[in-house]
């Protein structure tokens, strides 16, 4: 490898690196937690309430119902106005809710929580439920892509080429100066050994 080639790898390392740091730190401390999740307790805070929609908003929900039962409507915009109103609860819309012939159910999961929507379609008793698991359950869920959005799963997707380059740069440099440290190669093959060993002695 020329001069010049080797020092556009280098940079290639090192910019990779430094846009991947937080991330990997950031990862790696998230594995560690995964890895011990039973070990950790969390203490969800539940938020939970009940109401009777206004007459003309539960005759907005039930003109939405769709014909068939199991159809496709979109959450009514009166509906996500009034939880907004008397409750504070935001929704976006465009959001899919279930319908079946007696109520109205939308799911909200979202990283680190859980919430629901029930609406009565008969009585217009609604309630709300809401799951918050705290910042290291929206950290590990950050993690695993759970319930986050196409935005957030396109970035993991970028962050994972990243440590790519990093790794592939890191292994072309290791090669540039294996001749000088011996134990370049011995300590590389063992980061692949030793998992595969793991992986065949105690993984069943």
């Amino acid at each position: 490898m020329s001069a010049h080639g080797f020092k556009t790898l280098l940079r290639w390392h090192w910019i990779s690196s430094a846009l991947c740091l937080i991330g990997m730190l950031g990862f790696a401390i998230t594995g560690f937690t995964l890895n011990h999740a039973a070990d950790i307790e969390a203490q969800p805070v539940l938020t939970r309430w009940q109401a009777t929609l206004p007459a003309p908003v539960l005759a907005a929900v039930q003109a939405a119902q769709p014909a068939r039962e199991g159809g496709d409507a979109p959450m009514p915009a009166a509906l996500r106005q009034w939880v907004a109103e008397s409750h504070g609860l935001r929704l976006p819309a465009g959001l899919a809710p279930e319908w079946s012939a007696e109520e109205f159910y939308l799911a909200l999961p979202r990283p680190g929580g859980d919430a629901w929507l029930r609406v009565d379609l008969s009585s217009g008793e609604s309630e709300f439920e809401d799951s918050d698991r705290g910042l290291l359950a929206l950290l590990n869920d950050l993690h695993k892509g759970r319930h986050t959005g196409a935005v957030w799963r396109a970035f993991l997707d970028v962050f994972a080429a990243g440590c790519l380059v990093f790794c592939i740069t890191g292994l072309l440099i290791l090669h540039r100066h294996a001749g000088q440290r011996a134990l370049t190669w011995p300590l590389t093959a063992a980061g692949f050994v030793l998992p595969a060993l793991l992986v065949l002695l105690f993984i069943h």
